[in-house]
């Protein structure tokens, strides 16, 4: 009986995916290198060859090579929302959807609408369309990517506001990448083809530097890579296929370990393509009337974090934390586990050694992978 309705809820889902609407993501490095660009030229060669495109939103940013580039393409209008006595012209979902076209562009997919909007990004905006089996052209730059948020702040030492849950790159049909070298792009800057000529001395002393463009351009190569490696991943036989990776992200109420094994388990699932989960073992220790508000309401975003990232939240009560990981582990059919490097004195280290060893030795009878994330 099992396996009918699993057989059925399999084509479902088959069916559900072939009505649903393609989404191709461009990404960049940064601002300045083309993406929307890019996304103009392919639209005109579908309306050339009969496809019904359309412009949901695009941002031009004043770049005139860009904007001469709308002209021609059908263009759906904005909608104009009132807020706190501003009018504020967001891309009007709901004209979108009533309109129907076969494909349309929606460019900063990291956007954040206006209150009042029905959903509160424009990622969501795009699920809708996608749902609606309307297939979308989008374009972000890979500094708005969730999991590496705070690689990202240390690397050009500016905070991201705007950003995308992994999962939204993972169901792209299609990802492209727009590169440029840092000089190429510093090229563009001064010519005035990205920034006002007014903003360009601040831009050069700030972001558009030679060696932070390097590593953002690096972070952009590799998550298109990744991509592809999913994709063929995904192609390959399950008969031939090895191992599927599941990932087994083990958090306490640490403010400042949680966050980095959250994120960067979520790039290794997101890697393997791969299912994960978040595990919160609460000892007495850390019950709530023993731990602090602070760390509560730490505690509660990273929950809230982790299922952004595409993972599975599971909350234990147990005083037998090592056993809890093994015994989540062995059920889950989990292949690594994930954990931050403990905060420990020598004292408690000598302590706990006991206890580390019971579940090293636990895990490698399993062949479970064990990795101390920093």
């Amino acid at each position: 009986m099992q396996e009918k309705e699993d057989s059925v809820q399999h084509f479902l889902e088959l069916i559900q995916k072939s009505r649903r609407g393609k989404l191709k993501i461009y990404i960049g490095m940064s601002a300045g290198v083309g993406k929307t660009y890019r996304m103009l030229q392919e639209s005109h060669a579908l309306l050339r060859n009969g496809i019904d495109v359309c412009i949901g939103y695009v941002e031009t940013h004043r770049r005139a090579e860009t904007e001469a580039l709308v002209a021609g393409l059908p263009i759906i209008p904005r909608k104009n929302i009132f807020y706190r006595g501003k009018e504020i012209a967001e891309m009007d979902l709901q004209g979108i959807l009533n309109r129907h076209p076969e494909i349309v562009i929606v460019d900063e997919l990291a956007h954040t609408n206006a209150d009042g909007s029905k959903n509160g990004k424009r990622w969501q905006d795009v699920f809708d369309l996608l749902e609606a089996g309307i297939s979308v052209i989008s374009a972000v730059n890979i500094q708005h990517l969730e999991s590496i948020n705070e690689e990202i702040e240390q690397l050009t030492g500016i905070t991201v506001t705007e950003r995308i849950p992994d999962k939204i790159l993972e169901l792209a049909d299609e990802i492209v990448n727009i590169d440029l070298t840092a000089d190429e792009l510093i090229t563009r800057l001064k010519e005035g083809k990205i920034y006002d000529q007014s903003k360009v001395d601040r831009a050069l002393s700030n972001f558009f530097q030679a060696d932070k463009i390097l590593q953002l351009r690096e972070l952009a190569l590799k998550e298109v890579v990744h991509q592809v490696e999913r994709k063929i991943q995904t192609e390959i036989p399950k008969s031939i296929k090895l191992r599927q990776e599941r990932f087994l992200a083990c958090i306490s109420s640490n403010a400042e370990t949680a966050g980095v094994v959250i994120r960067k388990t979520a790039r290794l699932a997101s890697y393997y393509h791969s299912t994960w989960i978040v595990l919160y073992v609460q000892s007495d220790a850390e019950s709530l009337d023993k731990i602090k508000l602070d760390k509560q309401r730490h505690l509660i975003n990273h929950f809230k974090l982790a299922t952004e990232l595409g993972a599975e939240v599971i909350k234990v009560k147990s005083n037998q934390i090592t056993q809890s990981i093994i015994n989540m582990a062995t059920e889950k059919e989990i292949t690594t586990i994930c954990m931050g490097k403990p905060h420990l004195n020598i004292f408690q280290v000598m302590l706990r050694t006991a206890i580390f060893n019971q579940l090293l030795r636990n895990l490698a009878a399993k062949e479970i992978d064990l990795v101390i994330l920093s």
